[in-house]
């Protein structure tokens, strides 16, 4: 059973994504979303455990929601951008939806 995480909240101002990757299964996957998005810049403090949890996850990020911070070309390129149509095909392809607050 595959979970796809839902992340909403900066890494630098909340503690949720560095939960999500602590508890996250092997073969999960974890979308950043809203503020979400800055967990899943290049070249930020947060770059190591990014580059960490990509060795054991599936990270993607909703890039609309990159265009609105305008950072879209500061993600990390192995960070899979997705548009709302792509979320909707995460919440089919995994098997569980778990929100991090």
């Amino acid at each position: 059973m595959s979970i796809l995480h839902t992340v909403n909240k900066s890494p630098f101002v909340n503690n949720s994504l560095a939960s999500c990757l602590r508890l996250a299964a092997q073969g999960d996957g974890i979308l950043l979303i809203e503020d979400g998005v800055y967990g899943g810049l290049n070249h930020t403090g947060f770059t190591p455990e990014l580059e960490q949890a990509l060795a054991n996850f599936t990270l993607y990020v909703l890039q609309p929601d990159l265009a609105a911070r305008g950072i879209v070309n500061q993600a990390h390129p192995k960070v899979q951008q997705i548009d709302y149509a792509g979320f909707v095909d995460l919440t089919v392809f995994y098997t569980n939806v778990q929100a991090w607050f």
